[in-house]
């Protein structure tokens, strides 16, 4: 590891930043650097401007992938390196708003029933039932599942926020017919690997296998379960900010 990525990684952890985020920070940046064969100290702001059009242009990525790559350079080189760059040296690309394509309740109960394995519908509806993201939804421990209070606590999510989400009836029954049967110790969805949860890979393979088999024409993954959920308690009249209970355990 060379000083200038082990600097960059310890900026990060000291800012608390997301797992995921440094993981992809750190590849953005080892990419940016292979593509002029130099080290990011040696590159300005015409070589950040010639790399985003190289992205944007050539490899015709979209605007979201092209954002994480620039929030990588401004992390980079505005905390890391300190250069006092204006915010325009690196520009940010607008991403246009696009609404989601939702599935509809009985596209979504169709979807489930062709899942073929017990722990995959049950993590799929779970998704879907408490409007989780899917690295939440695999990182759920059978002491996450508080029955009493019918509540699911989600423990360090997006932005390292633990709180906690609503646990239906009708959840909490397919929950309970799953652990008879598969008797989860620690992780509520075990992966491979003896001591460590289901991955999220294994979820969106077999959330691609149902997609298939279910022969339903709208995209799917495992966070368009997430829009679903969101909708359709709008569409009941529900107040969505008030049922998925963003609760912060520390108020």
């Amino acid at each position: 590891m060379t000083p200038l990525r082990q600097r960059m990684l310890e900026d990060m952890s000291i800012r608390n930043l997301a797992d995921n985020t440094q993981l992809s920070y750190l590849q953005q940046v080892s990419l940016y650097a292979r593509h002029f064969h130099r080290s990011p100290e040696e590159l300005g702001p015409e070589q950040v401007r010639a790399y985003q059009v190289h992205l944007t242009k050539t490899r015709k990525l979209a605007p979201g992938t092209v954002s994480i790559a620039t929030a990588a350079l401004r992390f980079l080189y505005s905390v890391t390196l300190k250069q006092n760059w204006a915010p325009d040296d690196i520009p940010m690309p607008k991403k246009p708003f696009k609404l989601p394509v939702v599935l509809s309740p009985g596209e979504v109960a169709h979807f489930l029933a062709c899942v073929d394995s017990l722990k995959h519908r049950t993590i799929l509806t779970t998704a879907y039932a408490a409007g989780l993201r899917v690295s939440e939804a695999t990182h759920l421990k059978v002491t996450d599942i508080d029955s009493q209070r019918m509540v699911i606590r989600i423990d360090q999510g997006k932005g390292r926020h633990d709180r906690y989400v609503m646990l239906s009836p009708r959840l909490l029954e397919a929950l309970r017919e799953y652990w008879k049967v598969v008797r989860p110790k620690t992780w509520l969805f075990p992966g491979d690997i003896p001591g460590q949860p289901i991955t999220r890979f294994a979820v969106e393979s077999a959330c691609q296998k149902a997609h298939r088999a279910a022969g339903i024409g709208k995209p799917i993954t495992p966070h368009s379960l997430r829009h679903a959920f969101a909708t359709h308690l709008l569409e009941a009249g529900t107040d969505v900010a008030a049922s998925n209970c963003c609760w912060d355990i520390a108020a």
